[in-house]
């Protein structure tokens, strides 16, 4: 399928330059002795240029050759880390900002930068979550965890808007009960095939503790990749109750790959690893 559509583009130009035409109308040209017209009283027309709508089967084929191309490509980044945690039931919370280091392909490691709150949290819920992610990072594959058709069944349920932007709205649906995988749904970005939010429940828990999760995970686009900006999750513990994260990450720096490799040939590579100093 034709992404760009070329005669609903022209359309849409024509369009545009009628409704301009019509302002443009009101200003009389001014005639030079020859009988041209003055070209800097012709008003200068700066047109919007259409944007190319995706197909949802076109979005969805963008998204996951993104996605392999960004396993493939992403060497390292950092970012700052805030995690907040509340127990609604002993009403404790905790409030934790870390820098956290990836360098590919399974180094993971995190930094304090300073807490307010209460220690059972940090100690029993926070630095918990910390320690899954690097051993997460450490088995060094996430393809069995990749939101991607290997993984899942994706249902096309229509258009929607995440944050004023219109987007390709999917049903998904495991193909296996595993731990890491969610039934739920994921938007597409209607331009760029861009994953934008995936929501849901998870369908196996990591733990006997924990009956249940809900998340909300929204992306951001840094340089050429999509990175997770935010997450926000409700779970519900067999001892502590309902426990509310919200995690945010921000001021990411990132190399690609090849660049990643130029800097670091001489360095030999390092496991994933959780820095406890500070925060246990």
């Amino acid at each position: 399928m034709n992404v760009y559509k070329p005669i609903s583009f022209i359309l849409a130009a024509f369009i545009a330059l009628g409704s301009a035409q019509l302002v443009a109308n009101d200003a009389s040209p001014v005639l030079l002795a020859d009988g041209n017209t003055s070209a800097s009283s012709i008003p200068q027309l700066n047109l919007p240029i259409p944007r190319a709508r995706m197909s949802w089967e076109l979005a969805l084929d963008t998204y996951e050759q993104n996605s392999l191309r960004q396993a493939r490509e992403l060497g390292d980044y950092t970012d700052e880390t805030t995690i907040e945690a509340e127990l609604p039931q002993s009403a404790q919370k905790g409030r934790f900002r870390l820098k956290r280091m990836f360098s590919a392909p399974k180094s993971l490691a995190f930094k304090t930068i300073d807490f307010v709150g209460d220690n059972f949290v940090k100690t029993n819920v926070i630095a918990r979550l910390l320690q899954s992610e690097v051993d997460h990072v450490q088995k060094g594959d996430n393809s069995d965890t990749a939101i991607t058709s290997a993984n899942y069944k994706f249902s096309y349920k229509g258009e929607d808007v995440i944050d004023g932007q219109s987007v390709h709205a999917f049903q998904i649906k495991p193909r296996k009960k595993r731990i890491g995988l969610f039934k739920g749904k994921v938007y597409l970005d209607v331009y760029t095939g861009r994953l934008l939010r995936a929501e849901g429940r998870v369908v196996k828990s990591p733990s006997f503790f924990v009956k249940k999760i809900d998340f909300v995970q929204d992306y951001s686009q840094v340089g050429d990749f999509n990175l997770v900006s935010r997450i926000h999750s409700v779970a519900q513990a067999r001892i502590i109750g309902r426990t509310i994260v919200d995690i945010t990450h921000s001021d990411f720096q990132l190399k690609p790959l090849a660049q990643h490799q130029a800097s670091t040939e001489s360095r030999p590579r390092t496991s994933a690893s959780l820095d406890t100093q500070g925060y246990r």
